[in-house]
């Protein structure tokens, strides 16, 4: 097997995946529908390989490490004109695909939410996306309100995606193995275009909110209204992860209203 001709890199979060069975299973739950899709992340090429065999659809990749690069050109030279080196996080995705596209990767666990925020801000261009995170970090992002583990990403991304858990991955399926277990999770675009409020003040009191998560939502709101007091209202006494996304809209036009006047 060749799957230690790349040294896996610490800083860059790499974890190859070695069971192609696992592999498989990912690629089939991305449906394609004949459009292009840009893995992020290749590394060894594991689901690449897979990726390339599927005729409904066009493969690109984006990979930041050069000994990876040049181990694709030369395992999947079919693949050379659409592999692009370089930070996904980087990336002006608008220039590269003027049309929607998938996105699917094992994503590095170190910046796996920096990830999902960089297509929540592309969400018109990316209707479905099919990632392998750690575990608890694709929990946070598909459990519903109530849930100790929904937080910021599980609001902001359930906005706009219609978001499931598809299965659990071990760690002894990659070389090197990480130290906890992935998930795999799959998000399909909603029919939400825009929300009934302002967007950068609803990340603004999702992120606050949040933060201050064993406060009630009244007294986690105060750093953004400063000496002003919200009128009595039934969200107020309940905690931000009992919340829904349409209570969080609703919670920001009260803020909106309250700072304007």
């Amino acid at each position: 097997m060749h799957l230690m001709m790349i040294r896996a890199k610490k800083g860059l979060g790499q974890h190859f995946l070695k069971d192609k069975s696992i592999a498989q299973r990912i690629v089939d739950s991305l449906s394609g529908n004949n459009m292009p899709v840009l893995e992020v992340g290749p590394g060894m090429g594991v689901l690449t390989d897979l990726l390339l065999q599927r005729s409904d659809i066009n493969i690109y990749a984006v990979e930041i490490d050069s000994e990876s690069i040049a181990y694709l050109k030369q395992h999947f030279p079919d693949l050379q004109a659409r592999l692009i080196q370089g930070d996904f996080l980087q990336m002006d995705l608008h220039t590269l695909f003027p049309c929607p596209f998938a996105v699917i990767g094992n994503f590095p666990y170190h910046i796996s939410s920096q990830i999902f925020f960089k297509i929540l801000d592309n969400r018109d261009l990316i209707p479905e996306i099919t990632g392998m995170v750690q575990k608890e970090v694709a929990e946070r992002i598909a459990c519903p309100p109530g849930s100790k583990t929904y937080g910021i990403l599980s609001v902001l991304l359930q906005a706009f995606y219609n978001i499931e858990y598809l299965f659990t991955v071990h760690e002894h399926v990659f070389v090197p193995p990480p130290k906890v277990k992935s998930g795999v999770i799959r998000l399909t675009r909603n029919e939400v275009r825009s929300l009934e409020c302002d967007e950068a003040l609803f990340r603004s009191v999702v992120k606050t909110t949040f933060n201050q998560r064993r406060k009630t939502i009244r007294n986690s709101l105060k750093p953004l209204l400063g000496d002003k007091i919200l009128p009595e209202h039934s969200l107020l006494s309940k905690r931000p992860e009992q919340l829904s996304v349409a209570e969080f809209v609703e919670l920001t036009e009260m803020v909106a209203i309250n700072r304007s006047s």
